[in-house]
């Protein structure tokens, strides 16, 4: 009996999701059956139903499938459920009290980044970006750290497409000029917002991983620029770091 028969039909659609989530980039149907043990028949008929049901949608001409709007928000709430939400806001709170700032944690979405949690500084004067809110790849320290984390051949394919779309004189609007500040992200494991996103507020994100490596939300904090500068953002560094360490062991400790 071969693997795809002994394997239960109803966990078929599950494995297909499991594998488009470990992968860094849209996969065939092809691939996906060379990943989890199915013929490719199989693999095409149960991504139909999944993309008739919104769970996947095809991109790149129709060859390749990507998870979809239904699966990134089981995917968002599974992660804010339960007892990992508690853990990761205690971690995010302890940020918060020794970096004296508003702290996020953020997932990409479609549009852009996705505050998934956060925590509120005391000071009277900050900037308001509650639960739920987008913010662009391209301007944001968060956003910035999601990029970095692709492969250079997918942030060459990526960035061309994003609208640069320029929300302060800082804000990249050059796919060239971006792409090397993706580069210099990557390299050294952070990425500042330098007044990019909005006037008078700075920031710095690093990312969170799954133990193999891949990118699965970011970790930072803002604040205006009477408070911080550059120097006081890098020298907070070593707090976002363990806070991400610790993120990982909570969410993939199973």
């Amino acid at each position: 009996m071969s693997s795809s028969q002994r394997m239960p039909t109803n966990i078929r659609p599950l494995l297909i999701l499991e594998a488009l989530g470990e992968s860094s980039s849209p996969m065939t149907p092809t691939e996906i059956g060379r990943a989890i043990g199915l013929p490719k028949q199989t693999v095409h008929r149960v991504c139909a139903t999944l993309v008739d049901q919104g769970f996947l949608i095809y991109e790149d001409s129709g060859k390749r499938l990507r998870a979809a709007r239904r699966s990134r928000t089981i995917g968002a709430g599974l992660m804010y459920s339960s007892h990992l939400h508690v853990i990761r806001r205690r971690i995010l709170e302890n940020v918060a009290r020794q970096v004296g700032e508003t702290v996020n944690f953020a997932v990409p979405e479609v549009s852009g980044m996705s505050y998934l949690d956060r925590v509120e500084t005391d000071w009277a004067f900050r900037v308001q970006l509650p639960i739920g809110t987008n913010v662009p790849f391209h301007c944001t320290a968060s956003g910035k750290t999601y990029l970095a984390s692709l492969s250079a051949n997918d942030r060459a394919k990526l960035v061309p497409t994003l609208n640069l779309e320029a929300h302060t004189s800082n804000t990249f609007t050059s796919p060239s000029a971006l792409l090397q500040e993706l580069d210099s992200i990557s390299k050294q494991g952070y990425a500042l917002d330098n007044e990019e996103f909005l006037d008078d507020m700075l920031a710095i994100a690093v990312p969170v991983r799954q133990a193999s490596g891949r990118f699965v939300a970011a970790i930072a904090f803002h604040g205006p620029s009477i408070r911080l500068d550059r120097e006081k953002l890098v020298a907070s560094k070593p707090v976002l770091l363990e806070a991400a360490r610790q993120l990982q062991a909570v969410l993939f400790k199973d």
